[in-house]
């Protein structure tokens, strides 16, 4: 379906490293891969030491944070693995430079959809954080945050459209509603109230406060016991050692609470986790900063059916909120004592609580929140498709006819081999796998022919004129009279032995264009001996497009052998099927003669004003024009660059114009057409429209991208929403070729009536 995901990216920190960022990025990555079925993830991560970490095989690049030239190679590394949507991870503790700034010029030169998910949205940033995030918003396709407050901010202070802003709970583990006292055998605490804080330690987790409470819980419940899981943070542990374990451990002891305070100083496996949190009868988060607008921590307990106690930092107030769990003011010891006491002394509305929790936590699962995330990606790809982002400022300034590149079969020559063009490229290398085609070899020998014309000094066109024509000439059956089309690397043709009714046609227009323009006697001979044999089959085809390229090669044997009466017959004949075909099939907004419109559609219109001009028939003629005339208009975008019908989707009659992937193919085409109805019109405007198809090679398109690359003479494959397709394959390339070579041919036409 249009805007299928086919290959996702993600970017932030990764497990092993130690944070809360890394398990939530290598948890909704792993939770994507797995319901992404056949799509494969792979993940960019950020270090914050030279060596790096002992990553998992889903880790493909890394990125040294404060190395800023890095970050221009990760952007590199990720355009050409041409992901369909990037993931990020964002806090700005994270990534180099001030706020983390670093990140901006990478998300920049990405061309794919980019989804940011927000870890910290601040009330009162300081300018550096507030550009950061401005910029995000700007470039990000979506901003995706965890709680209901995150996107109030984001609205209110950061002026970010509530269109451009996702809700998407923080993931949890799926783990069934038990009773605590199934796990507390697991640490030997089996009959004994369980307190629970797990996280990397910092000062400001508050955990003090809740020791002090300690005092005078244990006055109540002699035999509590409070785990605190999880080592010190590593950042804390590098500027300042273990000190705040030390002094938490110290004040243990001034308590005697050391029998009811465990220190378990460790990260731990999530696995491991769940047991803990299954213990656990009260979860608390005696947090000290307000402005938190997130908690895996805080998630994980609710979600799992914990009884949760907390302060009132951003995250908790709404995730508590409706009798989820109960909020105590800041650093008051007296308030967490007596809360916790109690909700130990009643059960009832300590179990009511974690169902609360629990029931809420349903939707938080990883398996949801990744079935969230795939849906949000599929959309914003959807959107690229409609609505693209260009990629780069400025527009390419080549206006004039008289400024053409200059033609260069380097990657043509690359592509082909002693049996011909190979079909496919893997980026700009022959792709061996997928072997030849007919049709990219008719199109190759249109290109050999032409360039021996108009650049017979380029290269020695007369042997690759050769090539292709030798191919036709052994693929084509001479039992069936028609062409075989795939022929393997290893020499064998595919199963399917006869090409389809399209193919056949582009070859007789190939081997007719040979016979009118060759340079070689030889060649000259095969091709319209071979154009004998498989002319007659194409009276039979229904395809209007086998019935339009058979009319443009007659009309090119014609140019050389005008008296060829049964070439003009059925000229005539296949030009009355496409023009009653129009007819047919035209209303007030569809002028075409299908119900929608696929591949090399200039074609048909272009077929019906060259055979209307020369047959001569005026209505023909007329109708040819005002087809392309529509056919122009719907493939021109309101800032007046072309825009073909895209092939993921096509355009239906009635529907939605697709308009990606769009494809060389189309403004070959178009070019071809409208130069043909400037010839017979002398009407400057169609100028302008091959113009304009001809510049969408250069970088006049959507993305602002060239596809031409100049320096080889190869042309991309097509044009994404968000990217060009990277391979350099045999159709794009001789397309590109034939159009520089069209518009050549008129520049000479020009030239010589101004002469």
């Amino acid at each position: 379906m249009p805007g299928a995901l086919q290959r996702i990216a993600f970017l932030g920190n990764y497990l092993p490293r130690r944070c809360g960022i890394a398990t939530f990025t290598t948890d909704l990555c792993e939770a994507v891969n797995s319901l992404a079925g056949e799509t494969p993830c792979f993940a960019v991560a950020m270090n914050d030491r030279t060596e790096g970490y002992p990553y998992p095989p889903l880790v493909r690049f890394e990125i040294e944070e404060e190395r800023r030239e890095q970050y221009d190679l990760a952007a590199d590394f990720i355009r050409l693995n041409q992901p369909d949507v990037l993931c990020v991870q964002h806090e700005y503790g994270i990534y180099g430079g001030r706020a983390g700034r670093y990140l901006i010029p990478l998300l920049r030169q990405v061309r794919m959809p980019i989804i940011t998910t927000l870890h910290t949205v601040l009330l009162e940033p300081n300018p550096d954080q507030r550009k950061v995030l401005t910029e995000l918003a700007e470039i990000s396709d979506r901003l995706v945050v965890m709680s209901p407050r995150a996107v109030d901010y984001l609205t209110t202070i950061y002026r970010v459209p509530e269109s451009k802003i996702a809700m998407i709970h923080h993931g949890i583990p799926d783990m069934p509603f038990v009773d605590p006292n199934y796990y507390k055998d697991h640490f030997n605490v089996e009959g004994r109230p369980v307190l629970l804080t797990f996280g990397l330690l910092s000062p400001n987790k508050g955990l003090e406060y809740m020791i002090e409470a300690l005092r005078r819980i244990v006055t109540k419940y002699p035999n509590i016991v409070y785990i605190i899981l999880g080592e010190t943070h590593p950042n804390v542990r590098h500027e300042h050692g273990e000190s705040y374990r030390l002094g938490l451990q110290q004040r243990v002891r001034e308590l005697g609470l050391e029998s009811n305070v465990l220190f378990m100083n460790r990260f731990v496996e999530l696995s491991e986790l769940c047991e803990y949190l299954g213990c656990a009868d009260i979860y608390v988060t005696p947090y000290l900063n307000p402005a938190q607008i997130t908690s895996g921590t805080l998630a994980y307990a609710l979600g799992t059916g914990k009884a949760v106690i907390s302060t009132p930092y951003w995250y908790a107030e709404d995730m508590l909120a409706e009798e989820r769990g109960k909020v105590v003011p800041f650093r008051n010891a007296d308030a967490l004592a007596d809360t916790v006491i109690d909700l130990l002394v009643n059960e009832t509305e300590r179990h009511a609580m974690r169902k609360r929790g629990y029931t809420l936590g349903r939707s938080m699962v990883w398996k949801e929140v990744a079935r969230s995330y795939i849906e949000l990606m599929q959309t914003v790809r959807e959107e690229r498709l409609t609505r693209p982002k260009p990629v780069t400022a400025t527009l390419p300034a080549k206006d004039r006819i008289d400024e053409l590149p200059e033609l260069n079969p380097h990657h043509l020559m690359v592509l082909t081999d002693s049996v011909g063009i190979i079909q496919h490229a893997k980026f700009s290398v022959p792709n061996r796998h997928f072997g030849y085609s007919t049709d990219d070899q008719a199109r190759a020998l249109i290109v050999a022919v032409k360039g021996s014309n108009h650049k017979p000094h380029a290269i020695d066109w007369v042997a690759l004129e050769a090539k292709y024509l030798a191919y036709l000439y052994h693929a084509f059956d001479e039992k069936s009279g028609r062409f075989r089309n795939f022929l393997t690397f290893r020499g064998d043709w595919e199963p399917l032995k006869e090409a389809t009714e399209d193919v056949h046609a582009r070859a007789v227009w190939a081997l007719a264009q040979t016979v009118a323009h060759t340079l070689s006697d030889g060649h000259r001979g095969l091709a319209m001996q071979l154009l004998e044999e498989a002319i007659g089959a194409t009276l039979t085809f229904t395809s209007p497009r086998a019935w339009a390229f058979t009319i443009l090669g007659i009309q090119e044997y014609l140019r050389h052998f005008s008296g060829a009466t049964a070439f003009r017959r059925e000229r005539e004949d296949l030009a009355l099927r496409l023009l009653q075909q129009f007819e047919r099939n035209q209303s007030n907004d569809w002028s075409w003669p299908e119900d929608q419109l696929t591949y090399s559609n200039a074609r048909l219109a272009h077929a019906l004003i060259e055979a209307g001009k020369w047959m001569p028939h005026d209505h023909m003629l007329d109708m040819g024009l005002r087809s392309l005339d529509w056919l122009d208009r719907i493939q021109t975008a309101p800032e007046g660059h072309f825009v073909p019908v895209g092939t993921n989707g096509w355009f239906h009659r009635g529907g939605e114009k697709a308009r990606f992937d769009q494809q060389p193919l189309e403004a070959c085409t178009m070019i071809d057409a409208c130069l043909t109805a400037y010839r017979s019109t002398r009407d400057e405007r169609w100028l302008t429209s091959a113009r304009r198809a001809f510049d969408w090679f250069l970088g006049r398109n959507d993305l602002h991208v060239p596809l031409y690359d100049d320096a080889t003479g190869a042309c991309h494959d097509g044009l994404h929403a968000d990217r060009i397709n990277q391979n350099q394959g045999a159709e794009s390339t001789v397309v590109w070729l034939l159009s520089v070579l069209t518009m050549s041919e008129l520049e000479d036409e020009m030239n010589s009536a101004n002469s």
